[in-house]
Parts: C-alpha cells; sequence; structure tokens
C-alpha cells in the first residue's frame, strides 16, 4: 500500500496511491481519522485502503503534496551513516549514531518549493530514506524493529552548510523554513520486507549526483530504532531520517550547491521520486 498527504482546495487530506491517482477516503472516514499520523495510531492503514476505494478519485497534479507524516511528533535525523560520506566529510567512524532534529515546518512535500535562505547560499542536498513508526517502540532490540515499522519513504536533508558547522550541534543548519523535503508517500511494509535491497540515487538538474545501496549503512534500520527507542518512545508516525551518502555538493571541488531554478530528485527503488524546485527566500 501506498499513502500520501496532501492539500486539495485549501483543505489538508490523505488517500490511496492507486496507479496514477489518489482515492481519498469517504468524509464519514477522515471524521474519524483526519491525518495519516492519526490511522497509523489507530493501527487503520487496512481500513484506510478499504474505505478509499469507496472514495474520491484525484489526479496527482490536482493537489498539493504535503510531507507524508506533515506534523509528526519527532524526526529524528543520522549524521554520518555511510562510509563514503564519513570520508568526504573528514568524520571518524562513530561509536553510536549521531542524531539531531528537523522541525516540522522545515521540509515540504513532493513537487513543493525548497527554499534557499536569504542567509546563506550554501544550500546542499542529501538524499536519504526515511523510517515511518507505525506503533509504539520503547527499549526495542534491533532483531524486532522492523516489527515497529510501517513504512518508507524519500527525505531530502537539505543543509545550509555554513550554519551547520556554527557550533558542535547541527541543528541551525537543518532547520530553515522549508529548506528539506518528505515524500512522495508511505510504502508499507508488505511492499517492502527488507530495506537493505533498496538502492538510492540523487539527482541535480537530471545530473546524478550520489548513488548508494541502503545495505552501505553504517547503522542499519534495526540498529537505528533500537538505539532511538533507548532514549525517547517512540510513537506512530514518528520518523527516523537515516543519513546520507557520499556526493554531497560540500564535499565537491569546486563546491556544488543548489540555485533558484534548480531540481533536485531523491529517487529509492520501490518507493519512486521525491523531486523538489528550489527558489530563493523572498
Amino acid at each position: 500500500m501506498r499513502f500520501a498527504s496532501y492539500r486539495i482546495q485549501g483543505r489538508a487530506a490523505y488517500g490511496l496511491v492507486h496507479e496514477g491517482s489518489l482515492l481519498e477516503p469517504p468524509d464519514e472516514f477522515f471524521a474519524e481519522f483526519p491525518d495519516l499520523r492519526s490511522v497509523l495510531e489507530a493501527d487503520a492503514l487496512a481500513e484506510a485502503k478499504l474505505a478509499a476505494q469507496n472514495g474520491v478519485h484525484h489526479s496527482f497534479d490536482a493537489v498539493a503534496f504535503e510531507p507524508v507524516i506533515p506534523y509528526p511528533g519527532k524526526i529524528l535525523c543520522v549524521g554520518a551513516n555511510y562510509l563514503s560520506h564519513m570520508k568526504e566529510m573528514g568524520r571518524v567512524v562513530p561509536e553510536y549514531p549521531w542524531l539531531f532534529v528537523r522541525f516540522a515546518d522545515s521540509q515540504v512535500g513532493h513537487e513543493q518549493t525548497m527554499i534557499r535562505p536569504a542567509a546563506s547560499q550554501k544550500y546542499d542536498f542529501e538524499g536519504e530514506l526515511a523510517v515511518i513508526i507505525g506503533r509504539e517502540a520503547w527499549h526495542i532490540a534491533k532483531e524486532d524493529a522492523l516489527d515497529y515499522v510501517a513504512g518508507y519513504s524519500c527525505f531530502n536533508d537539505g543543509t545550509l552548510r555554513d550554519f551547520q558547522v556554527h557550533g558542535s550541534q547541527f541543528t541551525p543548519g537543518k532547520n530553515f523554513h522549508h529548506s528539506g523535503s518528505f515524500g512522495p508517500w508511505l510504502v508499507t511494509v508488505d511492499e517492502i520486507p527488507d530495506p537493505t535491497q533498496l538502492t538510492l540515487e540523487t539527482r541535480l538538474n537530471g545530473q546524478a549526483m550520489q548513488a548508494a545501496r541502503i545495505s552501505d549503512l553504517q547503522f542499519g534500520v534495526g540498529e537505528l530504532i533500537e538505539y532511538c527507542s533507548t532514549f525517547s518512545r517512540l510513537q506512530p508516525g514518528d520518523v527516523i531520517s537515516t543519513g546520507t551518502t557520499g556526493g554531497v555538493g560540500f564535499a565537491r571541488k569546486p563546491p556544488v550547491w543548489m540555485q533558484p531554478g534548480d531540481v533536485i530528485e531523491v529517487e529509492i527503488s520501490r518507493i519512486g521520486v521525491l523531486r523538489n524546485r528550489i527558489a530563493d527566500e523572498v
């Protein structure tokens, strides 16, 4: 199953992705489950799919995609989680995952505009696999961790590199308004039983900049859930973005920064393509 969040005619909604269109559940279902996060909290994806088959059809062009989970309780991001990225950034291999947080308003959905802020022109791309939690996870062993996953999506951890290195914490460079993206949709775990089999590619204006197998992660999905659930009660709809691979713009000579008018795409096999255009802050 695939579910997307979007806005249509000024209202927030979500729907089942089916044969190139969106099937939106009827109003009575929305009255009980107003967003995808509430569907996950009730473990009601199967019910949402059934309801959507009796709902309204929308073309992709008719909607404005939102982040898959528009307002997750937590967005936990992992830094330096591919050896190739550690090497190009001059970082040592960490003993534990390096984590930072993103705020919900720092991201946009598929086909929406990512914003380069006025404060910096060093705007970089980071294609990543996002993990969406499906039920409360607390002190979970890595061997059991995939049982707590609702599904997967693509993530672009857009970064203002100069602000990232203002201090030892990454937070400022990762949280400018609408600087990242998340989408295009959630693909449920029944379609992706083993995320290590996925491949990732990031393209800037059609040119491949990053490519990796998800199996190359230093800390895999299970290990990340085990670690995060040790210090935080993960809740349905929470997001873990698993880190980026080598090839970022910062490490290139000369550096390659995203510019207004650029199109950035993050494609993950069996999920799809997250596409965004870049514009300057106004």
